[in-house]
C-alpha cells in the first residue's frame, strides 16, 4: 500500500534525482517534473513540462500530498530576480492547496563566522548569493504563515553521490585525476559539510512521513558527514582505481578562469565556505532520523568515486 503521493519538481536534478528513488524506495507513488526524462528512474512516472509556467506545476501536483523541489538554475544565472521569479511559480501554483513543501536550503544563507549552524541562528550572508538564499526562505516562509501550504526547508552542505555530475567531487577534486592528482579545498585539517545525496533523499522521506507532527513552517540542518578535508582526501584515495596525490586547489585559476566565465567567478566568490569550519547542527532532526542513519564516510565515498570514475578500487599492495 502506497504511503502516500509526491511530485518531484526537477527530477533530474542532482536533489530531486536523490529524491525520486527514495521515496519510490519508501513506497511512495512518485512522479517527476523536468523539460525531458534524462535521468529516468524505474517505477515512477514522469511529466514532461516547464517547471516556469504555473498551470504545468499545478496539474503535476494536483494529486501529490507532499512535493519536493528540486528546481534549480545555473550557477549565474540566479540574479536579477530570476531565482526569486521560478520560485514564485511553484507558490502560486501551491497557494492554497494545504500540500507540503520539501525545499532544499544551503549553508549560504550564513556567514564564514557562523562556526555551529543550528536552526535558531540568525541569517546573515557572506556573499550576494547567501542574500538571494535567504529572500527565497523569506518567501516561502510568508506563504506558510499565511495558511498557503506547509513548508519545510532541509539545509545540508555540499552534495555527492554516484550518478551525479557538475559537483564538487567531479569538476574540482577529481578534475586532474587521469593526471594522478586530487585537490583538497581547504587546510586539510579544518573541516567541511557534506552531504550524500542518497542520504539526503531518505532524510527528506523521514520529514515527508512525519509532516503530519510538523509545524506550517519548519527549518531543518542535516549533518551529513563532517569531516576534514585530509579525512575526505583519504577515502576519496582509498577509493580511486589507481593513486592520487593530493595537491591543494589552484584557487588562482579559478579566479583567472572567472574573469571571462560568469560560472566560475561565482565559484571562487564561494570558497569561504571551504576555507572555513561551518558546522550544520540540528538535535531534533538527528533525534527525528535516528542512529546510524548516514551511511558510513567511506563506503558513501567509494560509491560515488566507483561510479564516476567507472572502476572499482585497485587491490591493496
Amino acid at each position: 500500500m502506497s504511503k502516500g503521493k509526491v511530485t518531484v519538481l526537477g527530477s533530474n536534478g542532482h536533489l530531486g534525482n536523490a529524491a525520486m528513488v527514495a521515496f519510490r524506495d519508501a513506497g511512495w507513488q512518485v512522479t517527476g517534473l523536468g523539460r525531458s526524462n534524462r535521468r529516468p528512474v524505474e517505477g515512477t512516472r514522469f511529466i514532461a513540462g516547464d517547471a516556469d509556467d504555473v498551470a504545468v506545476v499545478k496539474a503535476a501536483i494536483a494529486d501529490a500530498d507532499v512535493v519536493v523541489h528540486g528546481l534549480h538554475l545555473r550557477y549565474d544565472l540566479w540574479g536579477d530576480g530570476r531565482a526569486e521569479a521560478q520560485l514564485q511559480v511553484v507558490i502560486d501554483a501551491m497557494a492554497g492547496s494545504g500540500k507540503t513543501l520539501l525545499f532544499p536550503g544551503t549553508i549560504y544563507n550564513y556567514s564564514a563566522g557562523d562556526r555551529i549552524i543550528g536552526p535558531d541562528l540568525r541569517q546573515r550572508a557572506e556573499a550576494p548569493r547567501g542574500d538571494i538564499r535567504i529572500r527565497l526562505e523569506q518567501m516561502l516562509k510568508a506563504a506558510a504563515e499565511a495558511g498557503q501550504f506547509q513548508v519545510i526547508i532541509l539545509r545540508a552542505g555540499d552534495f555527492y553521490g554516484p550518478g551525479n555530475r557538475g559537483e564538487w567531487f567531479e569538476q574540482a577534486m577529481l578534475m586532474d585525476h587521469a593526471k594522478g592528482r586530487l585537490y583538497h579545498l581547504g587546510d586539510l585539517d579544518k573541516r567541511h559539510c557534506w552531504a550524500y545525496l542518497p542520504d539526503l533523499g531518505r532524510a527528506f522521506v523521514a520529514l515527508g512521513e512525519q509532516r503530519g507532527q510538523l509545524a506550517a513552517f519548519e527549518n531543518r540542518h542535516f549533518a551529513g558527514h563532517w569531516v576534514t578535508h585530509r579525512q575526505m582526501m583519504a577515502a576519496i584515495q582509498q577509493a580511486a582505481p589507481a593513486p592520487l596525490a593530493v595537491k591543494p586547489m589552484p584557487w588562482w585559476l579559478l579566479r583567472a578562469l572567472g574573469l571571462v566565465n560568469p560560472v566560475m567567478r561565482d565559484i571562487y566568490r564561494m570558497r569561504y565556505l571551504w576555507l572555513n569550519e561551518m558546522e550544520l547542527t540540528d538535535p531534533r532532526l538527528h533525534a527525528l532520523l535516528g542512529p546510524g542513519f548516514v551511511t558510513p564516510l567511506d563506503a558513501a565515498v567509494r560509491a560515488t568515486v566507483e561510479e564516476l570514475l567507472g572502476a572499482p578500487r585497485r587491490a591493496a599492495a
